[in-house]
């Protein structure tokens, strides 16, 4: 489920070219505060989705919700 939700997530992602260092920025809309910047755009994307797993275990360890992508809602469940 976790994969799926990541996979889905980094489909919404939108990377442009910036015009003053020809880096490349990439970001996930839904997802604030989630963006990366690298030389090359497989190393924004990798920088992206590490940044978006990092933001997932963030907001699981605070207990806070996650938005719904796709239809694939993360829930945490609290065990007894």
């Amino acid at each position: 489920m976790l994969t799926r939700y990541i996979r889905a997530a980094m489909q919404k992602a939108r990377y442009e070219i910036l015009p003053d260092d020809n880096t490349f920025y990439g970001e996930i809309h839904g997802f604030q505060g989630i963006y990366a910047n690298a030389s090359t755009l497989e190393a924004c994307r990798d920088e992206l989705e590490e940044a978006l797993e990092a933001w997932i275990l963030f907001r699981i360890s605070r207990n806070l919700p996650l938005p719904v992508v796709d239809g694939i809602e993360l829930t945490i469940k609290e065990v007894v």
